[in-house]
């Protein structure tokens, strides 16, 4: 188990837009793990108050932080405005989580114990053994493998789970991520960032999750948004192959 000094150095950054339902308990269940942890919320000016309840929050945990943004722009650019700040307060391992549940906190002290075994970024990853996946239905299980097994074909990382944002960084790596060359958008931004550590060398490890489909609320990623994934990933790699030769 991670030692209090690990959690003094780790940040968690949880994007939201309209998480009323699930913000409150995430909050407390992760503080349950060790009030040492610092959480990021990174709020789109979400319509159902989400922010309002985290402000409340921040009044009862003193390492609970919140970054207001002006309207929604992504969860990839939610995540950076979160690393930006834990980068700015010096922290060590920096998460990123859904704020759903579908990342379970009781995976924390794993991915912690996981990246200190010389790890510099590590991935809850539903596809190794002993991973589960709950309530998703045959097609969007077989659609999830299928652009896995696609962006490992053409990206060569050695991974299973390209696309899940349940991760944790050092702080050496997230620094070494060049965030202005991310074109992409959604969930592949995770396959480009993860390019980007593999391409300089950064050892990249993965622990089993289970990972449960949203139990409350309603799911944020569009159809559109995955199957763009797939040109994305090409482009990923001729830019990276042609453009970015550094």
């Amino acid at each position: 188990m991670p030692t209090e000094e690990i959690y003094k150095k780790t940040a968690i950054i949880i994007p939201t837009y309209n998480e009323k339902e699930n913000i409150r308990k995430l909050i407390q269940t992760i503080f349950g793990i060790s009030q040492e942890l610092t959480i990021i919320v990174v709020d789109d000016n979400s319509p159902d108050k989400t922010g309002e309840i985290v402000d409340a929050l921040t009044k009862k945990y003193k390492t609970l932080q919140i970054i207001h943004r002006k309207e929604k722009n992504g969860r990839g650019g939610a995540c950076v405005a979160g690393f930006k700040k834990a980068l700015e307060e010096k922290f060590e391992y920096i998460f990123e989580m859904d704020s759903d549940f579908s990342h379970d906190p009781v995976d924390i002290p794993k991915m912690l114990d996981k990246i200190q075994d010389g790890y510099e970024m590590v991935i809850g990853s539903r596809y190794l053994k002993g991973s589960k996946i709950v309530n998703w239905g045959l097609k969007r299980t077989i659609f999830s493998k299928f652009a896995n097994i696609y962006a490992r074909v053409i990206l060569r990382i050695p991974i299973s789970d390209y696309t899940n944002g349940y991760r944790v960084y050092t702080r050496k790596a997230l620094k070494a991520i060049n965030c202005e060359r991310i074109e992409a958008v959604g969930y592949i931004v995770l396959s480009e960032m993860a390019y980007q550590l593999h391409r300089q060398g950064f050892k990249i490890g993965e622990i089993p999750i289970i990972f449960v489909n949203r139990e409350r609320g309603i799911s944020n990623l569009s159809i559109k948004e995955i199957t763009s994934a797939f040109t994305t990933v090409l482009r990923i790699k001729w830019d990276y192959m042609v453009k970015y030769k550094n």
